[in-house]
């Protein structure tokens, strides 16, 4: 079991690391696939949760960064009121469930 304090920074790191990876996907999408690969490295050694707010930015197949429209297909099927996201770089199809 790690220190509270270990599994603080751990957080912050994750959060540094998302951003930069937002930041640096334009120009290097490599880069910011690697920044998610050492996120999720980070995460799983300290035993903390990935934010909800960055789980979909990320392919759960491949874990490339995602980018909605530049490297995901997104899709609103109304009939099982799910968003689909397609990854383009793996073919890897996700559901989401949404109210409507």
């Amino acid at each position: 079991m790690k220190p509270d304090w270990q599994k603080e920074i751990a957080r912050e790191r994750v959060d540094i690391l998302f951003e930069e990876a937002e930041k640096n996907f334009p120009e290097n999408k490599k880069r910011a696939d690697r920044y998610v690969e050492l996120a999720r490295k980070i995460a799983m050694r300290y035993r903390v949760k990935i934010p909800k707010r960055y789980k979909r930015r990320f392919c759960e197949e491949c874990y490339s960064y995602i980018k909605p429209g530049i490297n995901c297909q997104v899709e609103v099927d109304s009939d099982e009121k799910t968003v689909k996201w397609k990854c383009e770089e793996c073919g890897y199809v996700k559901r989401y469930p949404y109210e409507g």
